[in-house]
């Protein structure tokens, strides 16, 4: 358990966030934004109306299907910060296959969550569904286009 000291004399204050959790949320990896209308960038934006946490993660992948870089921006408790924060860790360097197998329990046991704080690590896994789809989808447009111009 992380203790935190308050300024008024000699008061500990128990917080319920595991080292790990407040680690990312003090010292988050990877937040920016990639280019969005690019075609090898995948964006997945997804909420939880329930806490009002919003998550942004953004996936680039190479021509071999590797992703190089991933990026996130999320309005939300420290848990889902740090949930964004370590996901653009473990999907780097992952095939778009690898990555889509990340799964919340993973994320969650990783971070120690607590069961009220699971909704975070399945918004990042959702996250990381919602990125690959849509880099999925603009592959799909992109070899369309290219079979149009060939025709």
């Amino acid at each position: 358990m992380f203790v935190r000291r308050l300024s008024a004399p000699e008061l500990l204050f128990p917080c319920s966030y595991h080292k790990k959790v407040v680690d990312h949320y003090e010292n988050p990896r990877n937040v920016g934004s990639l280019d969005k209308t690019s075609k090898n960038v995948g964006t997945g934006l997804v909420g939880a109306p329930a806490c009002g946490d919003v998550m942004k993660l953004q996936i680039e992948v190479d021509e071999q299907g590797k992703i190089v870089e991933a990026r996130f921006k999320t309005f939300g408790c420290g848990s889902a910060i740090a949930s964004s924060s370590l996901v653009t860790e473990w999907v780097k360097g992952k095939s778009i296959d690898e990555a889509q197998k990340i799964k919340n329990t993973e994320i969650a046991k990783e971070l120690c969550l607590p069961p009220v704080k699971l909704h975070c690590s399945m918004l990042a896994e959702d996250a990381i569904k919602a990125a690959l789809a849509d880099y999925r989808l603009k592959q799909q447009d992109q070899d369309g286009e290219t079979a149009k111009a060939s025709n």
